[in-house]
Protein backbone atom coordinates (compact mmCIF):
# COMPACT_ATOMS: atom_id res chain seq x y z
CA UNK A 1 0.00 0.00 0.00
CA UNK A 2 1.33 3.44 -0.85
CA UNK A 3 0.23 6.97 -0.11
CA UNK A 4 1.35 9.64 -2.54
CA UNK A 5 1.99 13.19 -1.41
CA UNK A 6 2.20 14.21 -5.05
CA UNK A 7 0.28 12.55 -7.87
CA UNK A 8 2.45 11.64 -10.91
CA UNK A 9 -0.24 12.31 -13.49
CA UNK A 10 -0.70 15.97 -12.64
CA UNK A 11 -2.99 17.78 -15.12
CA UNK A 12 -1.16 21.07 -14.67
CA UNK A 13 1.71 21.69 -17.08
CA UNK A 14 3.76 23.67 -14.59
CA UNK A 15 6.79 22.05 -12.99
CA UNK A 16 6.84 21.52 -9.23
CA UNK A 17 8.14 24.48 -7.26
CA UNK A 18 8.20 25.63 -3.67
CA UNK A 19 5.99 28.48 -4.91
CA UNK A 20 3.21 25.98 -5.62
CA UNK A 21 0.97 24.57 -2.93
CA UNK A 22 0.22 21.07 -4.23
CA UNK A 23 -2.30 18.87 -2.47
CA UNK A 24 -3.38 20.20 0.92
CA UNK A 25 -3.98 18.17 4.03
CA UNK A 26 -6.70 19.01 6.54
CA UNK A 27 -5.75 22.08 8.55
CA UNK A 28 -5.05 21.66 12.24
CA UNK A 29 -4.87 24.39 14.83
CA UNK A 30 -1.83 22.65 16.33
CA UNK A 31 -0.02 22.40 12.99
CA UNK A 32 2.93 24.86 13.04
CA UNK A 33 2.75 25.16 9.27
CA UNK A 34 -0.77 26.53 9.58
CA UNK A 35 -0.08 28.94 12.43
CA UNK A 36 3.05 30.36 10.80
CA UNK A 37 1.78 30.38 7.26
CA UNK A 38 -1.56 32.19 7.29
CA UNK A 39 -0.26 35.73 7.66
CA UNK A 40 2.73 35.20 5.37
CA UNK A 41 0.51 33.73 2.65
CA UNK A 42 -1.93 36.64 2.84
CA UNK A 43 0.70 39.39 2.78
CA UNK A 44 3.72 38.06 0.83
CA UNK A 45 2.99 35.04 -1.38
CA UNK A 46 -0.18 32.98 -1.21
CA UNK A 47 0.46 29.84 -3.26
CA UNK A 48 3.59 28.33 -1.78
CA UNK A 49 4.72 25.15 -0.04
CA UNK A 50 6.16 26.14 3.35
CA UNK A 51 8.52 23.16 4.05
CA UNK A 52 9.80 23.11 0.46
CA UNK A 53 10.39 26.86 0.44
CA UNK A 54 12.41 26.61 3.66
CA UNK A 55 14.45 23.57 2.62
CA UNK A 56 15.19 24.77 -0.91
CA UNK A 57 16.20 28.17 0.46
CA UNK A 58 18.62 26.67 2.96
CA UNK A 59 20.17 24.43 0.30
CA UNK A 60 20.47 27.42 -2.03
CA UNK A 61 22.29 29.48 0.61
CA UNK A 62 25.17 26.99 0.36
CA UNK A 63 25.17 27.21 -3.45
CA UNK A 64 25.24 31.01 -3.29
CA UNK A 65 28.67 30.84 -1.69
CA UNK A 66 30.05 29.86 -5.10
CA UNK A 67 27.50 31.30 -7.54
CA UNK A 68 25.64 34.63 -7.54
CA UNK A 69 21.85 34.57 -7.50
CA UNK A 70 21.77 36.07 -11.02
CA UNK A 71 23.20 32.79 -12.34
CA UNK A 72 20.11 30.88 -11.19
CA UNK A 73 16.97 30.42 -13.33
CA UNK A 74 14.33 33.14 -12.98
CA UNK A 75 11.98 30.81 -11.10
CA UNK A 76 14.64 30.03 -8.49
CA UNK A 77 15.52 33.73 -8.13
CA UNK A 78 11.88 34.50 -7.45
CA UNK A 79 11.61 31.62 -5.00
CA UNK A 80 14.73 32.82 -3.15
CA UNK A 81 13.35 36.35 -2.81
CA UNK A 82 10.23 34.87 -1.21
CA UNK A 83 12.45 32.75 1.04
CA UNK A 84 14.35 35.86 2.21
CA UNK A 85 11.05 37.56 3.02
CA UNK A 86 10.07 34.46 5.00
CA UNK A 87 13.25 34.79 7.08
CA UNK A 88 12.59 38.50 7.64
CA UNK A 89 9.00 37.77 8.68
CA UNK A 90 9.93 35.10 11.25
CA UNK A 91 13.14 35.88 13.18
CA UNK A 92 14.78 32.75 14.50
CA UNK A 93 13.44 30.52 11.74
CA UNK A 94 16.97 29.31 10.97
CA UNK A 95 17.36 28.18 14.57
CA UNK A 96 16.99 24.77 13.09
CA UNK A 97 16.71 21.19 14.27
CA UNK A 98 14.28 20.90 17.26
CA UNK A 99 14.61 24.52 18.41
CA UNK A 100 11.96 25.76 16.00
CA UNK A 101 8.45 24.41 15.77
CA UNK A 102 8.52 24.02 11.99
CA UNK A 103 11.83 22.18 11.63
CA UNK A 104 11.12 20.21 14.77
CA UNK A 105 7.82 18.96 13.39
CA UNK A 106 9.60 17.75 10.25
CA UNK A 107 12.62 16.19 12.01
CA UNK A 108 10.62 14.48 14.73
CA UNK A 109 11.29 10.72 14.51
CA UNK A 110 8.48 8.75 12.90
CA UNK A 111 6.37 7.13 15.57
CA UNK A 112 6.73 10.02 18.04
CA UNK A 113 4.20 12.82 18.46
CA UNK A 114 5.73 16.28 18.09
CA UNK A 115 2.57 17.81 19.56
CA UNK A 116 3.15 15.90 22.79
CA UNK A 117 4.66 18.50 25.15
CA UNK A 118 6.94 16.04 26.94
CA UNK A 119 8.27 14.61 23.68
CA UNK A 120 8.92 18.09 22.32
CA UNK A 121 10.68 19.16 25.51
CA UNK A 122 12.89 16.05 25.57
CA UNK A 123 13.91 16.55 21.93
CA UNK A 124 14.60 20.25 22.38
CA UNK A 125 16.64 19.77 25.55
CA UNK A 126 18.67 16.92 24.08
CA UNK A 127 17.53 14.54 26.79
CA UNK A 128 16.12 12.38 24.00
CA UNK A 129 18.93 11.72 21.53
CA UNK A 130 18.06 10.98 17.91
CA UNK A 131 20.41 8.67 16.02
CA UNK A 132 20.86 8.53 12.27
CA UNK A 133 18.82 5.36 11.92
CA UNK A 134 15.79 6.96 13.58
CA UNK A 135 14.10 8.33 10.50
CA UNK A 136 12.31 11.70 10.59
CA UNK A 137 8.66 12.06 9.75
CA UNK A 138 9.35 14.28 6.70
CA UNK A 139 10.30 11.11 4.80
CA UNK A 140 6.62 10.15 4.75
CA UNK A 141 3.91 11.51 2.48
CA UNK A 142 1.77 14.05 4.36
CA UNK A 143 4.12 13.48 7.35
CA UNK A 144 1.91 10.49 8.18
CA UNK A 145 3.45 7.33 9.65
CA UNK A 146 1.48 4.07 9.77
CA UNK A 147 3.05 1.61 12.26
CA UNK A 148 1.06 -1.19 10.63
CA UNK A 149 2.31 -0.42 7.11
CA UNK A 150 5.85 0.94 7.36
CA UNK A 151 6.26 1.40 3.60
CA UNK A 152 3.07 3.44 3.30
CA UNK A 153 4.15 6.84 1.94
CA UNK A 154 7.83 6.25 2.78
CA UNK A 155 10.18 8.45 0.69
CA UNK A 156 7.24 9.93 -1.20
CA UNK A 157 6.85 13.28 0.55
CA UNK A 158 6.36 16.47 -1.41
CA UNK A 159 9.32 17.96 0.46
CA UNK A 160 11.66 15.30 -0.97
CA UNK A 161 10.25 15.74 -4.47
CA UNK A 162 10.73 19.49 -4.33
CA UNK A 163 14.32 19.12 -3.10
CA UNK A 164 15.01 16.51 -5.78
CA UNK A 165 13.87 18.87 -8.50
CA UNK A 166 15.89 21.68 -6.93
CA UNK A 167 19.15 19.71 -6.92
CA UNK A 168 18.72 17.58 -10.05
CA UNK A 169 17.21 20.26 -12.31
CA UNK A 170 19.79 19.73 -15.06
CA UNK A 171 20.61 16.09 -14.35
CA UNK A 172 19.55 15.10 -17.87
CA UNK A 173 22.53 17.06 -19.19
CA UNK A 174 24.73 14.48 -17.47
CA UNK A 175 22.85 11.55 -18.97
CA UNK A 176 20.60 10.94 -15.97
CA UNK A 177 17.30 9.74 -17.39
CA UNK A 178 15.89 7.95 -14.37
CA UNK A 179 15.86 8.17 -10.59
CA UNK A 180 18.32 5.96 -8.72
CA UNK A 181 18.28 4.48 -5.24
CA UNK A 182 21.40 6.41 -4.29
CA UNK A 183 19.95 9.72 -5.51
CA UNK A 184 16.86 9.29 -3.30
CA UNK A 185 19.04 8.55 -0.27
CA UNK A 186 21.23 11.54 -1.13
CA UNK A 187 18.27 13.93 -1.33
CA UNK A 188 16.82 12.67 1.94
CA UNK A 189 20.20 13.19 3.60
CA UNK A 190 20.54 16.71 2.19
CA UNK A 191 17.06 17.69 3.37
CA UNK A 192 17.70 16.27 6.83
CA UNK A 193 20.97 18.19 7.00
CA UNK A 194 19.35 21.41 5.77
CA UNK A 195 16.82 21.20 8.58
CA UNK A 196 19.50 20.44 11.17
CA UNK A 197 21.57 22.86 13.22
CA UNK A 198 24.92 22.08 11.58
CA UNK A 199 26.45 24.77 9.41
CA UNK A 200 28.84 22.53 7.46
CA UNK A 201 28.03 19.16 5.92
CA UNK A 202 30.51 16.50 7.04
CA UNK A 203 30.11 12.77 6.56
CA UNK A 204 31.57 12.25 10.04
CA UNK A 205 29.50 14.84 11.91
CA UNK A 206 28.11 13.63 15.21
CA UNK A 207 25.37 16.23 15.65
CA UNK A 208 23.26 15.05 12.72
CA UNK A 209 24.78 11.57 12.25
CA UNK A 210 24.40 12.03 8.49
CA UNK A 211 26.53 9.05 7.45
CA UNK A 212 24.53 6.63 9.58
CA UNK A 213 21.29 8.07 8.20
CA UNK A 214 22.45 7.77 4.57
CA UNK A 215 23.68 4.20 4.97
CA UNK A 216 20.56 3.13 6.83
CA UNK A 217 18.46 4.25 3.85
CA UNK A 218 20.72 2.40 1.43
CA UNK A 219 20.57 -0.72 3.63
CA UNK A 220 16.81 -0.76 3.18
CA UNK A 221 16.72 0.21 -0.48
CA UNK A 222 19.38 -2.34 -1.46
CA UNK A 223 17.87 -5.19 0.58
CA UNK A 224 16.79 -8.00 -1.83
CA UNK A 225 13.92 -8.87 0.51
CA UNK A 226 12.47 -5.40 -0.08
CA UNK A 227 12.85 -5.48 -3.87
CA UNK A 228 9.12 -5.37 -4.62
CA UNK A 229 8.54 -2.26 -2.52
CA UNK A 230 11.72 -0.63 -3.86
CA UNK A 231 10.67 -1.30 -7.45
CA UNK A 232 7.30 0.33 -6.75
CA UNK A 233 9.08 3.28 -5.15
CA UNK A 234 11.41 3.77 -8.13
CA UNK A 235 8.49 3.45 -10.56
CA UNK A 236 6.63 6.15 -8.62
CA UNK A 237 9.64 8.46 -8.61
CA UNK A 238 10.37 7.92 -12.30
CA UNK A 239 6.77 8.60 -13.31
CA UNK A 240 6.84 11.83 -11.38
CA UNK A 241 10.42 12.89 -12.16
CA UNK A 242 10.15 12.25 -15.89
CA UNK A 243 6.87 14.17 -15.94
CA UNK A 244 8.32 17.14 -14.07
CA UNK A 245 11.46 17.50 -16.23
CA UNK A 246 9.52 17.21 -19.48
CA UNK A 247 6.66 19.54 -18.55
CA UNK A 248 6.45 22.96 -20.12
CA UNK A 249 5.04 26.16 -18.79
CA UNK A 250 1.67 27.12 -20.15
CA UNK A 251 1.24 30.84 -20.71
CA UNK A 252 -2.21 32.31 -20.36
CA UNK A 253 -3.65 34.14 -23.33
CA UNK A 254 -3.52 37.54 -21.59
CA UNK A 255 0.04 37.06 -20.30
CA UNK A 256 1.21 35.97 -23.74
CA UNK A 257 -0.39 39.02 -25.37
CA UNK A 258 1.18 41.39 -22.83
CA UNK A 259 4.63 39.94 -23.45
CA UNK A 260 4.19 40.07 -27.23
CA UNK A 261 3.19 43.73 -27.02
CA UNK A 262 6.16 44.53 -24.77
CA UNK A 263 8.53 42.83 -27.19
CA UNK A 264 7.01 44.69 -30.14
CA UNK A 265 7.53 48.04 -28.38
CA UNK A 266 11.14 47.13 -27.61
CA UNK A 267 11.75 46.21 -31.25
CA UNK A 268 10.30 49.53 -32.41
CA UNK A 269 12.66 51.44 -30.13
CA UNK A 270 15.56 49.15 -30.95
CA UNK A 271 15.31 47.62 -34.46
CA UNK A 272 18.44 45.56 -33.86
CA UNK A 273 16.83 43.69 -30.98
CA UNK A 274 16.60 39.96 -31.69
CA UNK A 275 13.50 38.24 -30.26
Amino acid sequence: MTTDDTTPNIPSKRCLSALQMGHRKKASTSDPLISHGHHFGRTVFALYNYPSLLTNGILRLEQLEDNPLDDFPAEEQREHHVFKQLLDSYPGLLETRFNHDLTGSLLCPAGLDWNDLQTKADLQSGEMLVCGDQWPIFLYAHQTYDPNDLWCGLLRSRLLVSAYKHIFTNAHLHGMNSVTIASIAYIATQVRFALSSSSVFLRTDTATDSETFYHSLLDLLEDPDESREVDELLAWWNRYYLHSVSCCRAHTFVLSKIRQKCLALKQISNPNLVS
